[in-house]
């Protein structure tokens, strides 16, 4: 990992097609900007993580979601079953 030392207005350049610059710094908190091409796909990190997140949860049913289909294809297999009518009820 290269660091590097910034002052407020001053850039730093990936390769010849990114720039960073440092827009504004106040307190604890450095205001970035990055210049790059479209191709180039600039996201915040804990967006990457969210987003990677949310598609393993999505990958894996939750065990209520599973719980729920396994009810509905009881029911479903249960309103399909033919009814059965005790000969003795016929005769009657």
């Amino acid at each position: 990992m290269l660091i590097m030392l910034r002052r407020e207005g001053e850039s730093i350049l990936i390769g010849e097609d990114v720039e960073i610059r440092i827009l504004a710094i106040s307190g604890s908190r450095v205001k970035v900007g990055i210049a790059a091409p479209r191709s180039i796909p600039v996201v915040a990190r804990e967006v990457q993580l969210v987003r990677a997140e949310n598609i393993a949860a999505a990958e894996r049913p939750s065990k209520a979601a599973v719980d729920m289909v396994a009810n509905l294809f009881r029911q479903n297999s249960q309103d399909k079953r033919p009814e059965t009518h005790n000969m003795a009820d016929r005769s009657k």
